[in-house]
């Protein structure tokens, strides 16, 4: 693992007018395109492109962004791997695992520190299912590498036993939501904000949440070309990110007022998911990073990856003090 480039203010000054001009830092790319991947839960993400804040600071560096959804993490990387976006908003642990086993090579940007009880296994409120150990034979629904299949695995050992022991069915959040209504599934495995929404609007029970199990820390990305040749532009990104994330917390009121018609949700839902969020924003370091081993030897030796991760093979970047 190595470190990359660390702007300081004065290089960050200094190259603002050579960034202007708009040097590609990819062939058939605009050089004044920064293209951000997000997802439903990227809130941080979401707040900034709400209030157009990397509008505004992207300009002194001759750089605006734009905006690519995805239904989930997976898909995020994958695009990312592909160079078809730069930079990936924030996914959970468990995602860069699997994008590592498929050839990725991965800059951790930053880190949104643990969790726990923003994600949960849920069932409905009459389920007969009451303990962890009720999952056996039973249909549980969830999305491929989010941070709820390494839950998924840890309560299952928990339980004493394996993933072979569930049919497990691979669901996106939106479809695995209907398919938890009408009972296709026994239970459901779920993240912030849709976790809260089942709470709140399905009468969903949690069997389960990540405490004692699963930490649930999410990282921001990059492709390791882009975050060599443009280390201002991610400078800027983090400071923002750093801030966003103090002013959620902050101000819960007015930042699940402002995510409510974003993401479609009744604003008191809004505020019950964030209340479950750190959104406190650091830099990925070698220290707190060291749960992805963790995370990679589990869906290895489970056989749910095609080989074993050295999840330390990835570079950091460093953001400027």
């Amino acid at each position: 693992m190595k470190n990359i480039l660390r702007p300081t203010r004065r290089e960050a000054l200094g190259m603002a007018a050579a960034l202007a001009a708009g040097a590609a830092w990819a062939q058939g790319t605009a050089a004044q395109t920064v293209r951000i991947g997000y997802q439903k839960s990227s809130t941080l993400i979401a707040v900034l492109k709400i209030q157009g804040t990397l509008e505004k600071q992207f300009a002194p560096l001759g750089v605006k962004p734009s905006w690519h959804e995805f239904t989930s993490g997976l898909p995020l990387l994958e695009a990312l791997n592909l160079d078809n976006v730069d930079v990936s908003a924030d996914v959970a642990d468990t995602v860069p695992v699997f994008a590592q086993a498929a050839g990725a090579k991965l800059t951790f940007v930053a880190q949104e520190a643990p969790s726990p009880t923003a994600q949960a296994i849920l069932v409905k409120a009459d389920s007969p299912l009451k303990t962890l150990a009720d999952l056996k034979g039973r249909k549980v629904g969830f999305a491929k590498a989010a941070g709820v299949h390494y839950l998924l695995l840890a309560a299952l050992e928990k339980a004493g036993l394996s993933f072979k022991d569930i049919e497990p069915a691979y669901l996106t959040p939106a479809d695995g939501r209907a398919a938890f209504e009408r009972g296709a599934i026994d239970a459901w495995v779920v993240w912030d904000p849709f976790l809260s929404a089942a709470e709140r609007q399905s009468g969903a029970r949690v069997l389960a949440d990540g405490t004692g199990l699963a930490s649930y820390q999410r990282y921001y990305l990059a492709s390791t070309r882009f975050a060599r040749q443009q280390a201002q532009v991610l400078g800027v990104l983090y400071a923002e990110l750093e801030k966003t994330g103090r002013w959620v917390k902050q101000n819960p009121r007015d930042a699940a007022a402002l995510l409510a018609p974003f993401w479609g949700l009744d604003a008191a839902i809004v505020e019950q998911a964030n209340a479950r969020r750190s959104y406190a924003v650091r830099p990925a370091t070698r220290e707190v990073i060291g749960e992805q081993q963790r995370i990679a030897d589990a869906f290895f030796a489970e056989k749910l990856l095609p080989r074993k991760v050295d999840a330390l093979d990835i570079d950091l970047f460093k953001p400027s003090a």
